[in-house]
C-alpha cells in the first residue's frame, strides 16, 4: 500500500503545478536554523521520499554542461579542472548581473533534474519538495500545500550562534538577508513548530502527516 494524499488539500491541476507534475506537491521550507534538515530526516525515517532542491543544484553542477558553463563565463571560479565553489559564491553575492546569469542557467536545468527524481517515487501518490526559496521565488503558487518549519527569530539567532560560533550581531545580519520568518508564517498553509525538544518536533511532524496523508499503517 502507498501513503496516499488527502484529496481535500489537492488544490491545483496538473497544468498549474510546478513543472506540470501530475501528482500533488507538498513543499517544505523554513528559515536558517529553524530545523528544516531535521524535519526532512524525520520524513525519510518514516519512509517518505523527499526531493531536495539543494541536492538537485549540486547534481546540476556535476554535469559536463555546468562545468563548461563555469569555464566559459566564470573562468576565475574554475581551478584545477573543477569548480571552486567558494569563489563562485563570492561572485554570486557580489554582482547581481552575474548572479542572475548563474541563476538562469541553474533554473533552466532544474525541471529535468526534478522530473528525474520524481521517477524514483514508488510508495506515495504525492511529491514532497524541500525548497529553501519557496516564497522568495513564488514557487508556493505552484504547489498544492506549503509547509513552514517555524521557530521565532530569537530562537533562530540562538541556534545560529551556537551552531556556527558567530556573534549575535552576525547571526542577526545573516537572518536579515532572508525573507522574515513571520512573513513566511503568514504565507504558509501549515506550520511545523520547532521551538522545543526533538521529541516535540517529531510529534509535530507526525501530526501534520496525519492531517495531509493517509499513511499505510500495515
Amino acid at each position: 500500500m502507498k501513503n496516499e494524499f488527502n484529496k481535500k488539500y489537492e488544490k491545483l491541476t496538473q497544468s498549474q503545478r510546478l513543472y506540470g507534475l501530475n501528482i500533488p506537491i507538498v513543499a517544505i521550507t523554513g528559515g536558517i536554523a529553524t530545523g528544516k534538515s531535521t524535519v526532512t530526516s524525520i520524513l525519510k525515517q518514516k519512509g517518505l521520499f523527499v526531493i531536495d532542491a539543494d541536492h538537485l543544484v549540486k547534481m546540476i553542477y556535476q554535469t559536463d554542461e555546468a562545468k563548461k558553463f563555469i569555464q566559459d563565463h566564470f573562468p576565475e571560479a574554475w581551478m584545477n579542472s573543477e569548480i571552486n565553489f567558494k569563489k563562485l559564491r563570492s561572485i554570486f553575492f557580489s554582482d547581481n548581473k552575474r548572479k542572475e546569469l548563474i541563476e538562469n542557467f541553474i533554473y533552466s536545468k532544474l525541471p529535468y533534474s526534478f522530473k528525474q527524481e520524481v521517477l524514483k517515487i514508488t510508495n506515495q501518490d504525492f511529491c514532497i519538495y524541500d525548497v529553501p526559496l519557496l516564497f522568495e521565488k513564488e514557487i508556493d503558487k505552484k504547489v498544492d500545500v506549503s509547509v513552514l518549519i517555524y521557530a521565532p527569530e530569537e530562537v533562530q539567532t540562538q541556534r545560529l550562534t551556537k551552531r556556527d560560533g558567530c556573534s549575535t550581531e552576525d547571526a542577526k545580519k545573516i537572518i536579515s538577508q532572508q525573507m522574515g520568518i513571520e512573513m513566511k508564517r503568514d504565507k504558509a498553509d501549515f506550520l511545523i513548530l520547532n521551538e522545543g525538544s526533538q521529541k516535540e518536533l517529531y510529534q509535530n511532524v507526525t501530526s501534520l502527516l496525519d492531517t495531509i496523508i493517509y499513511a499505510d499503517r500495515s
